[in-house]
């Protein structure tokens, strides 16, 4: 895997408590990178217990502004798993919205930066909490150049599908227009609602990569922390069964770009 971003609509549907269960849970070494324009969440949630010293994204972002991205990144990560050090890391965001200016210019340079992480030794996959896409500065280059990119939906009501149809449509139209088609474009859905997930696929017009339970004990650990995970929970155990076929779309996206990619270089 290389580069998983996640993003909503808008509101506040699960984008970094999905991101969070899947880089706790799943088997392969896996960064949760804080890339949401209005805010990372991770150091005042689940990690808020700790004292951890200003670090993250606007450090990384300015190194990449001095072409000294690898020499930084390491030193910008927070551990989030004892017992197997440097398997789950986190790279925590910024805590204001006015940093956002400063780290637009830089996106390119850390995109590029991100997707070459996999062929590292050890390699890392990226999970991008890209929150939501209703901001004024989205992560554009992340989202055109993420090997898959989940629309998070929670799914107890129309309420909280609908605005996902504009979402969804949005980026058709902008991954069209950048030339990488769609193909990357899946839907992790939260909960239970009374809609079926073909309904929903039908309705957004996407398919589905991760279903997650409405774990809410689990989640509020996730979200604010104060609380032990024992590695059982519904929530980490659909996130880590959710792994294998989130690595296969990887796999068949990355399949059908290979022959597009060869033949724009014969023409070159």
């Amino acid at each position: 895997m290389a580069v998983i971003a996640m993003f909503s609509a808008k509101g506040s549907p699960g984008v970094t408590t999905t991101a969070l269960a899947c880089v706790l849970s799943w088997q392969g070494r896996s960064v949760l990178a804080e890339c949401d324009p209005a805010g990372g969440s991770v150091l005042s949630g689940y990690l808020s217990r700790l004292e951890i010293p200003p670090i993250g994204l606007l450090p990384l972002a300015a190194a990449a502004l001095r072409d000294q991205l690898a020499d930084t990144f390491a030193h910008q990560l927070v551990d989030l798993d004892a017992k197997n050090p440097g398997q789950r890391l986190v790279l925590p965001g910024i805590n204001d919205t006015v940093q956002a200016g400063t780290i637009r210019p830089t996106w390119e340079p850390l995109t590029a930066f991100f997707s070459q992480l996999e062929h590292r030794d050890p390699g890392y996959d990226v999970i991008a909490d890209c929150g939501r896409l209703a901001t004024s500065a989205p992560p554009w280059p992340l989202l055109f150049r993420a090997d898959l990119l989940l629309l998070v939906v929670r799914v107890t009501t129309l309420r909280t599908i609908a605005p996902a149809a504009g979402a969804a449509e949005m980026l058709r139209r902008e991954l069209t227009q950048y030339g990488q088609g769609t193909g990357s474009l899946a839907l992790a859905l939260i909960g239970d609602g009374p809609y079926r997930r073909r309904d929903i696929e039908q309705r957004l017009q996407l398919p589905t990569a991760i279903e997650l339970p409405d774990d809410r004990r689990t989640a509020e650990v996730l979200s604010d922390g104060g609380g032990r995970l024992r590695g059982s929970e519904r929530l980490l155990r659909a996130a880590a069964s959710a792994e294998p076929a989130v690595r296969d779309a990887i796999a068949r996206r990355r399949a059908h770009l290979a022959p597009m990619s060869s033949r724009g270089s014969s023409r070159a």
